[in-house]
């Protein structure tokens, strides 16, 4: 019965045991721990439909918030971290929603080995290995992101190998599934996280090298190779697009009201969003109303100062860029001196802005002047600085600045200037240079926002010197007619990407603050560092973010031997020795390029981003490691006699369950004093106590 039916058997047995590993005691930490602080409070702006922003796609923080949704949260809980749960919050259910993603990789695994050709006990310890990690079950535990990531992450590779499988029958029903499985899984892991991109790239270079062969078979039609060419096209490109925009559709729609994240999109989405009151300013802007100035280029901020001067260069009050909605983001818009004497403005008749006036702009808090000279910018030392200086008694002319428009988001005729729609260039009059924000951020003396400079290059179609008036007030001009500012989806999905881009790359090492969680990429694959989850006074529940040892150390390895292995079986061949058969060469070099490819795209990159990274980053990269280790054991002990087969392969189960069993404590919460937990700190390198 067993032989009759195990293809049933095996996976539900291996989900069953992922269920239980995930799911047991998931509520016994009821505290929000690491990063559910974040995650968490995503979830809840969707249900109360507040803008937020963030620097990863939308998708899995829906998911979140419909967890949350199921579990009848509200939304209201602050998820600060470290705070307890209110008895009325089913916070496990959404970790066990969570926890769900987690446990499906386990059969994933198992049959993505299948898929790979893996003999049964190969397939199994593939599951095996992604079951008894402690950190991929300690990460699926909590309201995080992460276990969707792994899972999406585990069906691109899966769907990818089902594909590879349908070679030989272009066209028919499963070759398309296939197909568009792959497209589908690229295009939902794309949508948790951006690092969904690296699996993207593996099926990029597999089908680059695919296409690449088919165009060498010299019997193949033009017309089927066109075929080929457009089919993926469509399912590996276009579909991947559309989920991928889909779910910023589904996103924008969640977040129909205000938010924190107001400020990181362009004015006109906000003027769209529920009780934001953008959509109530006065149309045209005249001499005399008090604005905020709004940066056009992509994860640009308002135009902000503040009383703190420059610690060095003219020592003039700051100017910066700033995402956060103050007071200190005001101006008034005055006409220029005239013989050194201001216009009178706050009675004057109402007269409309237009193109070509030079103006000055008048910080309402601290009534100094928008200002520049020639003195170099403090970060950008290639431009000019831009300061605040003087008031309406003292003054000159480096405090004028021309207004060129650059064209109206909606209407025809940009001769004056709009709230919102009117984009605008402001030249100064003296030096001829542009008020620029280029997304430089100042050190943190600036309070790291965005350097504002006066830019000599003259760059008149960068979006960074193009301004819009934002939030506008006056009691003398009329409220707007209704509707009468629109953002198109397109528009506002490119601007979020690029603000999402823009803030990751801020990410930055502070060299001012150490981060204690932070780590190299150096320090991942043999499990030198491990990472504390939460607090770790010793009458709390403490989780230590590690991964089994074996298992990582195992995968490292066979990354390694299999580059080994590759070099050796190629250079025996140039001298026309064959160790494989031409199928099993084949069979060979697919697997461990499609796995060692895997995991280069998804480790090698961190080397050289400059953001801060963390341990969890490496933890998609193991996989690939993970499902290796089973083919490289089964490779060379195929030609062993069974007893040793059986000796090497029930060593490899016990040590990687045993090894589970001992640190699983780690990933399910440890209670009492750290140092009780001593046998556990197998390395002098991790912080456990």
């Amino acid at each position: 019965m067993y032989q009759r039916n195990k293809a049933v058997i095996i996976p539900a047995v291996l989900t069953i045991l992922a269920l239980y590993t995930r799911f047991r005691v998931i509520g016994f930490a009821n505290f929000v721990v690491w990063d559910e602080a974040h995650f968490g409070k995503f979830g809840s702006h969707y249900l109360k439909q507040e803008f937020y922003f963030d620097v990863h796609p939308p998708l899995g923080k829906i998911l979140v918030g419909l967890s949350g949704f199921l579990a009848g949260y509200d939304g209201s809980f602050k998820f600060e971290s470290g705070s307890t749960y209110p008895e009325d919050f089913n916070y496990t259910f959404m970790r066990i929603f969570n926890a769900a993603w987690g446990a499906a990789i386990v059969p994933i695994a198992y049959f993505t080995g299948k898929q790979f050709g893996y003999s049964e006990k190969a397939s199994i310890l593939a599951a095996v290995m992604v079951l008894c990690d402690t950190a991929y079950l300690c990460i699926s535990r909590f309201i995080l992101l992460d276990s969707m990531l792994l899972f999406f992450t585990a069906t691109s590779l899966f769907t990818l190998t089902g594909f590879h499988n349908q070679r030989n029958r272009p066209f028919s029903p499963d070759w398309w599934l296939w197909l568009a499985m792959t497209g589908s899984s690229l295009g939902l892991v794309s949508s948790v996280k951006w690092v969904g991109l690296f699996a993207v790239a593996l099926v990029g270079v597999y089908t680059i090298e695919d296409l690449w062969e088919m165009l060498g078979d010299l019997q193949m039609p033009k017309l089927t190779y066109i075929k080929h060419f457009m089919a993926r096209a469509a399912c590996l490109i276009v579909l991947p697009m559309c989920i991928y925009m889909l779910s910023f559709k589904l996103h924008f729609l969640l977040l129909s009201g205000s938010g924190p994240g107001d400020a990181q999109m362009s004015s006109l989405f906000q003027a769209g969003l529920r009780g934001n009151t953008l959509g109530n300013n006065p149309v045209d802007l005249v001499y005399g109303s008090k604005f905020t100035l709004k940066s056009y280029g992509y994860g640009g901020g308002l135009l902000h100062s503040h009383v703190q001067r420059y610690p060095s260069g003219s020592e003039q009050q700051q100017i910066t860029c700033y995402h956060h909605k103050d007071g200190n983001n005001d101006w008034t818009i005055t006409k220029k001196r005239v013989d050194g004497v201001v216009p009178p403005y706050e009675d004057a008749p109402l007269e409309t802005v237009k193109d070509g006036d030079v103006v000055r702009l008048v910080h309402t808090m601290t009534k100094r002047q928008l200002h520049s000279h020639p003195i170099k910018a403090p970060v950008t030392t290639s431009q000019w600085e831009v300061s605040g200086y003087g008031d309406d008694e003292v003054g000159d002319d480096n405090d004028h600045w021309k207004v060129e428009i650059v064209k109206d988001l909606q209407h025809n005729d940009p001769t004056h200037v709009r709230a919102l729609t009117t984009l605008i260039r402001l030249r100064h009059s003296q030096l001829g240079c542009l008020l620029t924000a280029n997304n430089v951020n100042l050190p943190q003396w600036g309070f790291r926002q965005i350097e504002v400079v006066c830019d000599k290059r003259n760059e008149t179609d960068n979006p960074h010197t193009w301004w819009n008036i934002e939030n506008h007030e006056n009691a003398r001009l009329p409220a707007p007619e209704p509707n009468t500012y629109k953002s198109s989806f397109l528009h506002d999905f490119k601007h979020l990407n690029v603000a999402m881009w823009t803030s990751n790359n801020a990410l930055v090492p502070d060299p001012d603050k150490e981060d204690v969680l932070s780590s190299q990429p150096t320090e991942w694959p043999f499990t030198t560092v491990g990472l504390r989850m939460c607090g770790w006074n010793d009458d709390a529940v403490k989780f230590y973010l590690i991964g089994n040892p074996i298992v990582w150390w195992s995968s490292i390895f066979a990354i390694l031997g299999s580059l080994a292995a590759f070099a050796v079986y190629v250079i025996r061949m140039h001298r026309q020795i064959r160790d494989l058969a031409p199928a099993e060469w084949s069979r060979f070099y697919y697997v461990t390029k499609t796995l060692v490819l895997g995991w280069g795209f998804h480790y090698m990159p961190f080397f050289i981003m400059g953001r801060v990274t963390y341990l969890h980053h490496y933890f998609p990269a193991v996989y690939f490691g993970m499902l290796l280790v089973p083919f490289l054991v089964d490779h060379f002990t195929a030609k062993l006699n069974k007893r040793t087969q059986l000796f090497i392969w029930s060593a490899i189960y016990i040590l990687v369950i045993g090894v589970f069993l001992h640190f699983a404590p780690m990933a399910y919460g440890m209670v009492g004093p750290a140092a009780n937990y001593s046998s556990r700190k197998w390395r002098k390198s991790w912080n456990l106590y």
